[in-house]
C-alpha cells in the first residue's frame, strides 16, 4: 500500500499584486506576479479569485513549490485580495483598467491630489474629481458609476464567499442575477437550485439557512420535493411512485408529512409537478420528463403506424448480393433480421457479443445504398460514432452533432427543422436517454425509417430512463433478438463467459494457455492494487506487447475507495508516467496533470469539438500563455487551466464511463468493497468492453455476488406503459 502524501507545512505570504499573468472568470483560477512585503524579488502566486486586481494587498496561505520549468512559486490554498493601503498600490490599482475613465495618466493625477483619500473621494465626493486636470463632468459621472458597479461586484462577491460558496459558483450566481444576486439570495436562495447548472438543494439550503429562511418555509419544502424528484432522475428515474416521494422529502427535510403533501399539491396545481397514473397507481413526474416520455411514444407509434417507403427490393436477391459485397455470408437468423429491416418502417436489433449484430447492419446498409436510400449513422458518444464509422466505412456522428446542439438545451435540428435522410441507424442504444431520445425523435422526418441497434442487457443510460428496455418491453415497436454466437466469436473466451455472466452462470475461470479471459485471484484491496500495477506495467507488455498506456484499461465499478477510478489513477500516473525534472505538469482542481498522461474529457464542449468519454493523451504544456494540449486521435486540443475540470486521468475508468468503448486489454477488479455497485449488467458490460484480453483481479466471492444480482437498477419510467397504451 502506498503511504499517505506527506503534508508540507503552510506558509503565509503577504505583498501587493504586481501583474495579473493570468485570471478565468468561470473558476477563479489566478496566476499572479506579487512584491512580497519586505522583500525585493517579485514572486508567482497561484491560487483562486473572484476578481483581481493589480495594486491590491495580496494574503495568502499555502506551501511553497519548486516548479522545473517556472522556478519557485507559492501555491495559496486560501487567497484573500482587498484594496491596497499604499500609494503605489492605489497609483496601480486604479490604473488596472478597473474603472472606466481611469487609465495611468488619471491614476496617476488622482493620487497625487487626494492621496489616500482618493477612494472616498470618488465614492462620496465625485464632484471635486473635476479639481483634476483633465476630468470633466462627463468623465467624473463615468467614474463614479463605473467605481460603485465595481463595488455591487465586489460586495457580492464577498457576501458569497463568506458564505462558503466556491469562486466559480460565485461567478455564476453573479453572471445569473447581476447586480440583483443579493436581492435574490436574500428574497429566495432556493431559486439557485431551479436556476444555475451546479448549485444544488443542499447548497441553497445552507446559504438560506445561513440568511434566516425559517426550516418551515413553503419555499424550503417545495424545493426539496423537487430536489428529492432531480435526485431520482440522477439515479436514473424519470418518475417516483408519489408515497415513495412523499416519504423521501419528508425525511430530507425533516419536515411534517401533512406538510410535504400540502407543498406537493401546490407544485402539481402550478404545473412544477405532472401527477400521472401507471398501470393504475400515482406517479410524480418533473414536467419535462413527462413530457418526453410521452413525445417518444407518440412519434414512434406515428412512424411504426406507416408502412416502409423503400424502393421495392426482392430481399432474397438483395441478400445474396451483399454477401457477395461484404464476403460474410448471412446464417438464418441473421438473415431474417434483414428481411425484418426492410419490410418495416422501425426495427430493433439487440443481442450481445458475437450475434452478428455488425454483419447484419452492413448488408442492411449495403442493400439500401444500391437503392439511394439516404442513410445517417449516429450513436450517444465519440468513441461509439467512431467504432460505427469504423465497422460500416461510413460517416457516424454523435447524435448531439447530428442535433447540431448549442449548448444550454439550444438544439439546431428539431421539430420545425428536421433532419435531412430517409434511414436513421442509431448504434449503442441502451446508453440513450429518454430526453435525447425524445429530442432525436422530434427531428426525425415525417418519411423516416428508424433503425435502432444495441444490447438491452448493457448498462442502461446515465440520463433518466431505459429507452432500449422499455421499447422492446412495450411489444410495440418490433424487435429482432439475437442469440446464436457464430463460430469466430464462439472460440473466444470473452464473448463465452459474458454470455455465462448474462445467463447468471459462473464463467469458467480454470487458466487455459491460449485463452483471452483470465482470472487472478486476490482477497484484499491493497493486493488487487499492486497486482493490477504490475500487469499493466510489467507483465501483459512483455507477454502480448501492449503498449500499457494506450492499450489496456482499467475498468472499475466506483470512483472512490482503494480501487476507485481516483486512487487507481494516482497509482497508475506514478507507475506509468511518473515525475521529472524535464516533464512539465500542472496542478488542477486536485488532480496533477503532466504531458504524456492518458486523459478524458467529462464534459461536451462542442466549441473545441471534444465530447463526454473522449480519450486524448497530453501532448504539450505551456506558460506564456498558460495552456494544456490534448492529442484526440489526429487532432490537438487546447485547455486553458480553468477549463482542465473537463479533464480527467483515464488510466482507470468507471464501467459507466467505458460504455460505447472498446479496447485492446481490459483489467477488472472485483471485490466487496464494491458490493453496493456489484451487479450481473455492469460486470457484463465491463468484460464486453474488451477486444482481445480480459483479466479479472480480486475476489471470486465478489464475481459470484455480481453474476448473482440482477437488480439492474430497477427505474422507474412509463415509456413501457405510454407506449401500450392504445390511442
Amino acid at each position: 500500500m502506498m503511504p499517505p502524501p506527506s503534508r508540507r507545512p503552510t506558509s503565509k505570504l503577504r505583498g501587493i499584486v504586481e501583474r495579473v499573468v493570468f485570471h478565468t472568470e468561470d473558476t477563479g483560477y489566478c496566476v499572479l506576479r506579487v512584491q512580497p512585503e519586505g522583500a525585493r524579488e517579485v514572486v508567482t502566486v497561484l491560487g483562486t479569485a473572484p476578481r483581481v486586481v493589480a495594486g491590491e494587498q495580496c494574503e495568502a496561505e499555502g506551501q511553497w513549490t519548486q516548479n522545473a520549468e517556472y522556478g519557485r512559486q507559492f501555491k495559496a490554498d486560501a487567497l484573500k485580495l482587498s484594496r491596497p493601503d499604499s500609494l503605489e498600490g492605489i497609483e496601480r490599482y486604479l490604473a488596472s483598467g478597473l474603472i472606466e475613465g481611469i487609465g495611468a495618466k488619471y491614476a496617476k493625477r488622482l493620487v497625487e491630489k487626494f492621496g489616500k483619500d482618493v477612494f472616498e473621494m470618488i465614492e462620496n465626493y465625485s464632484a471635486r474629481l473635476e479639481e483634476v486636470e483633465g476630468v470633466g463632468r462627463k468623465r467624473r459621472k463615468e467614474i463614479r458609476e463605473s467605481w460603485m458597479k465595481q463595488k455591487t461586484v465586489h460586495n457580492i462577491m464577498l457576501f458569497l464567499h463568506q458564505h462558503g460558496i466556491s469562486t466559480s459558483r460565485a461567478q455564476r450566481i453573479f453572471k445569473t442575477y447581476g447586480e440583483e444576486s443579493l436581492e435574490v439570495l436574500r428574497a429566495n436562495p432556493y431559486r439557485l437550485a431551479a436556476d444555475i447548472a451546479g448549485i444544488g438543494f443542499k447548497t441553497a439550503d445552507d446559504i438560506a439557512r445561513k440568511v434566516g429562511v425559517a426550516r418551515d418555509s413553503p419555499e424550503r419544502i417545495r424545493a426539496g420535493i423537487i430536489y428529492a424528484l432531480e435526485s431520482a432522475a440522477g439515479n436514473g428515474h424519470c418518475c417516483l411512485p408519489e408515497p415513495m416521494l412523499l416519504k423521501q422529502a419528508a425525511e430530507l427535510l425533516a419536515a411534517d408529512a401533512a406538510q410535504v403533501e400540502l407543498q406537493v399539491a401546490h407544485l402539481v396545481f402550478a404545473q412544477e409537478l405532472v401527477r400521472h397514473e401507471i398501470e393504475g397507481e400515482p406517479f410524480l413526474y418533473l414536467p419535462h420528463l413527462r413530457s418526453a416520455e410521452k413525445s417518444v411514444a407518440d412519434k414512434l407509434r406515428s412512424l411504426v403506424a406507416r408502412p416502409p417507403a423503400y424502393p421495392v427490393i426482392d430481399a432474397d436477391k438483395a441478400i445474396t448480393w451483399a454477401a457477395k459485397k461484404t464476403g460474410k455470408p448471412l446464417a438464418e437468423s441473421q438473415q431474417h433480421a434483414v428481411r425484418e429491416a426492410l419490410q418495416n418502417r422501425v426495427l430493433i436489433i439487440t443481442g450481445g457479443p458475437g450475434v452478428g449484430k455488425t454483419t447484419i447492419l452492413n448488408t442492411i446498409l449495403h442493400i439500401l445504398e444500391a437503392k439511394d436510400v439516404k442513410i445517417v449513422l449516429a450513436a450517444p458518444t465519440g468513441r461509439a460514432a467512431k467504432r460505427m464509422n469504423e465497422s460500416t466505412h461510413m460517416e457516424a456522428k454523435t447524435i448531439h452533432r447530428l442535433l447540431e446542439y448549442q449548448g444550454e438545451g439550444q438544439w439546431g435540428r428539431h421539430r420545425g427543422r428536421p433532419l435531412e435522410g430517409d434511414l436513421f441507424v442509431l448504434d449503442e442504444s441502451s446508453m440513450i436517454d429518454v430526453r435525447l431520445m425524445a429530442q432525436f425523435l422530434a427531428a426525425l422526418p415525417f418519411d423516416a425509417h428508424l433503425l435502432v441497434v444495441g444490447d438491452a442487457d448493457q448498462l442502461p443510460s446515465v440520463g433518466p430512463g431505459m429507452v432500449l428496455a422499455d421499447l422492446i418491453a412495450s411489444g410495440r415497436v418490433l424487435c429482432v433478438k439475437l442469440t446464436e454466437i457464430f463460430r469466430q466469436a464462439a472460440n473466444s473466451r470473452i464473448v463465452t463467459s459474458a454470455h455465462e455472466v448474462n445467463r447468471g452462470q459462473i464463467p469458467d475461470l480454470k487458466p487455459h494457455a491460449k485463452s483471452d479471459f483470465f482470472f487472478i485471484e486476490c482477497t484484499e484491496p491493497e493486493e488487487i492494487r499492486e497486482t493490477i500495477i504490475g500487469l499493466v506495467r510489467d507483465r501483459l507488455p512483455a507477454k502480448y506487447r501492449f503498449d500499457p498506456v494506450q492499450h489496456i484499461q482499467v475498468l472499475t465499478p466506483m470512483n472512490r475507495h482503494l480501487l476507485g477510478t481516483q486512487s487507481l489513477n494516482q497509482a497508475l500516473q506514478s507507475a506509468l508516467n511518473p515525475p521529472n525534472e524535464l516533464k512539465f505538469e500542472i496542478e488542477r482542481f486536485g488532480t496533477t496533470f503532466r504531458v504524456g498522461d492518458k486523459v478524458i474529457q467529462t464534459h461536451n464542449n462542442y466549441d473545441k469539438e471534444v465530447f463526454n468519454g473522449d480519450i486524448g493523451y497530453i501532448v504539450a504544456i505551456e506558460t506564456d500563455p498558460m495552456k494544456l494540449q490534448v492529442r484526440y486521435d489526429t487532432r490537438v486540443v487546447d485547455y486553458e487551466p480553468g477549463e482542465l475540470d473537463e479533464l480527467q486521468l483515464a488510466y482507470a475508468l468507471t464501467i459507466h464511463k467505458s460504455q460505447g468503448s472498446e479496447f485492446p486489454c481490459v483489467i477488472i477488479p472485483l471485490t466487496t468493497q464494491h458490493y453496493v455497485l456489484l451487479e450481473r449488467s455492469l460486470l457484463y458490460t465491463a468484460i464486453t468492453r474488451a477486444k482481445r484480453l480480459v483479466v479479472l483481479v480480486g475476489d471470486e466471492r465478489a464475481l459470484s455476488l455480481a453474476v448473482r444480482k440482477q437488480e439492474n437498477r430497477r427505474r422507474f419510467t412509463g415509456l413501457r406503459a405510454e407506449l401500450m397504451t392504445p390511442v
